[in-house]
């Protein structure tokens, strides 16, 4: 008996240990099973755009020649998720135009989004957009799953072109079964029920048969008629990871952004491009790619940079003026279509051309941009560019010079021009030369180029004789002018005012009437139109009195050019027809000594000796006289030209 017993007790524990090691070998088997598959890194096409991706944040690879600007992209760092993913990583400097594996995040949107040009990539400012994403190098992170399959807000995923298929939405598998596809209802939670507001007709005893097949289930997008389409569509579903596209990003779809252009880089650019016979087609080719990139680069707007360009041979002729094109891209697209001229290299024709003709309002000149013109130029010029040059300069116009391929020693003998690019810029502080080696190498010039052109602090040119000036007049309003001749010298007083551009950043004008005593008829700040100004000077009355010139020119110091702005020249202008009561030395060099430049305009019984001592030196230059009041209009011309003459001979350095 204590046999069967024992081998009875061998025998369940021989049977427990067999079914021990099969639950282990079970336990093992299971866990091969369930192991985590390998990620596959999901593949997009350069215009995915981050908005269409409802993954919060995935791991993706991007093909070559993303670089393309027909990818657009919105800001810089921080991208609007209007922008295209892959094209944002290589602005980034995450991707380089090869492609490669990118990390995306999703993030907040932002206020306002700042376009910059970099890694070959200009991109875009946005004033603001509901989603932002940043990029970052596709390592995974340790503890975060990815999906290998991207979540799209459409059904017609841009992923199928590069092979990938989108999610669809299955029950969770059981071991064991077959996981089946469901309908939008199942995925909404929603019965058959209680989807219609009508009673589904019963099914017929033909079809009441015993059977193990469900209905067929509709595909998920499909309207049924059955359940009634109104009913289906309610407000407040949410639709996206059923495939279906939300309402504002419809909207986006059909509406492509246009930039406005960059508002810290607001200037109107000419180009003066070289259509030479010397210069060849490959050569003027890389020429106009060389335009194109700057086009890129400046992000072309109404509210930025706008550009327009002027080829020369023989003769120049503008290919397009500055309202022509109001983005980056037609204006590249306008670049390409331009033929090579021929001819020459009359550069200093091209200069004299553009200041005539293409900075003007009819051309799309807007008036308070800067005005640059920027000149290209194979070897050197057939013709001279001094005179044309300032005539530019004084009509406020920044001239920038690149020379490619310059002269060498052995070649200058046979320059029209010696030093030409200096005669020409702006200032010859180096600020407005660039001189290239090869035109092989022009490319790298875009960014020194677009930089120095958007710094509109340092573009000196823009300032001219006529919009940088505080301009006072002090006026004799003594019993010996009278009542007549008082309003001729106030006309001299509007001819020459009208004659500036006037207004709070220009030039502004003020004036002083004197008699023994003085007053202050306006000031630098009063008014800031031309037509305020003309108007205040016809309302100026006559005082009567003395003649207390030098009491009067201190006066002017105090009252009106002590408000001047620091950045503005200082013109006083004193009309007068008779000798001082006063002394006139002292005020005279007072004025001289703080930098105001002095004209003294006598009349009649003045006196050319205080005339001479009163004027800035030299005084042929500053005092002028003539014998009756009616003969005042004769000088305006002269004045005028002598006030730009003063201001153009300062050193251009």
């Amino acid at each position: 008996m204590g046999i069967v017993v024992l081998t009875m007790k061998a025998s369940v524990i021989e049977m427990f240990l067999v079914l021990l090691v099969t639950g282990i070998h079970s336990n093992k088997e299971m866990t091969k099973k369930t192991k985590r598959p390998k990620f596959t890194v999901p593949q997009i096409n350069c215009d995915v755009k981050a908005g269409k991706i409802i993954n919060p944040e995935f791991v993706v690879k991007c093909p070559a020649g993303c670089q393309d600007p027909k990818y657009h992209v919105y800001g810089t760092d921080v991208y609007a998720s209007y922008s295209s993913v892959c094209a944002a990583a290589v602005h980034s400097g995450t991707l380089d135009n090869s492609g490669g594996r990118i990390l995306v995040r999703k993030v907040a949107g932002q206020s306002g989004y700042k376009g910059s040009y970099s890694n070959g990539v200009q991109s875009l400012s946005l004033s603001r957009w509901r989603e932002s994403f940043i990029v970052s190098e596709g390592k995974l992170q340790k503890g975060v799953t990815y999906p290998s399959a991207l979540t799209y807000s459409s059904a017609k995923s841009p992923a199928a072109k590069a092979g990938e298929t989108t999610k669809t939405y299955q029950k969770p598998s059981v071991p064991g079964t077959t996981a089946q596809p469901v309908t939008l209802l199942q995925v909404l939670g929603i019965t058959p029920a209680e989807a219609t507001h009508t009673t589904l007709p019963k099914p017929s005893p033909s079809a009441a048969g015993p059977t193990t097949s469900s209905p067929r289930p509709q595909p998920v997008g499909q309207r049924s008629q059955e359940l009634g389409e109104t009913d289906l569509w309610k407000p407040g579903l949410v639709l996206l990871d059923a495939g279906f596209v939300p309402k504002e990003e419809l909207s986006t779809q059909s509406v492509d952004l246009i930039s406005q252009g960059d508002p810290n880089c607001k200037v109107d650019l000419s180009f003066l491009i070289d259509g030479s016979a010397s210069i060849g087609k490959r050569r003027f080719r890389i020429q106009k790619q060389f335009l194109a990139d700057i086009a890129q680069a400046l992000d072309i707007g109404p509210a930025g940079p706008l550009m327009g360009v002027v080829q020369y041979g023989d003769n120049p002729a503008t290919q397009f003026n500055l309202k022509t094109h109001m983005n980056s891209q037609d204006l590249k697209t306008a670049l390409e279509k331009i033929t090579q001229r021929g001819g020459l290299s009359n550069v200093g024709r091209a200069i004299s051309f553009v200041t005539k003709n293409f900075f003007s309002k009819a051309n799309g000149n807007r008036g308070g941009a800067p005005n640059v013109a920027v000149v290209i130029v194979d070897g050197w010029p057939t013709d001279k560019v001094e005179d044309a040059s300032r005539l530019a300069r004084e009509s406020g116009i920044n001239i920038f010079f690149i020379t490619v391929e310059g002269a060498v020693e052995n070649e200058k003998q046979y320059m029209m021009e010696p030093n030409f690019a200096n005669k020409a810029v702006c200032r010859t502080n180096g600020f407005y030369s660039l001189s290239v080696q090869s035109w092989f190498s022009l490319r790298k010039s875009v960014q020194p180029l677009v930089k120095r052109v958007c710094d509109t602090d340092r573009l000196a040119c823009s300032k001219t004789c006529f919009n940088s000036a505080d301009i006072g007049f002090v006026i004799d309003g003594s019993s010996s002018v009278g009542t007549g001749n008082f309003r001729t010298v106030l006309q001299f007083v509007a001819n020459i005012s009208k004659e500036f551009e006037i207004s709070d950043t220009d030039t502004r004008i003020g004036a002083v009437q004197y008699t023994y005593e003085q007053r202050l008829e306006f000031g630098f700040e009063v008014y800031g139109t031309k037509s305020d100004i003309l108007n205040a000077i016809k309302r100026v009355g006559y005082w009567s009195g003395g003649t207390s010139t030098g009491a009067a020119i201190n006066y002017a110091l105090e009252q009106l050019f002590k408000k001047s702005k620091p950045n503005k020249r200082k013109l006083m202008i004193l009309i007068t027809d008779g000798r001082s009561y006063d002394d006139i030395r002292i005020p005279a060099m007072a004025a001289h000594h703080k930098g105001v430049i002095t004209y003294a305009i006598g009349v009649a019984w003045a006196a050319q000796d205080e005339l001479e001592i009163i004027a800035t030196h030299p005084a042929k230059d500053h005092a002028f006289f003539v014998d009756e009041f009616d003969k005042l209009y004769k000088l305006v011309p002269t004045v005028i030209q002598n006030i730009c003459t003063e201001f153009n001979s300062r050193p251009r350095n």
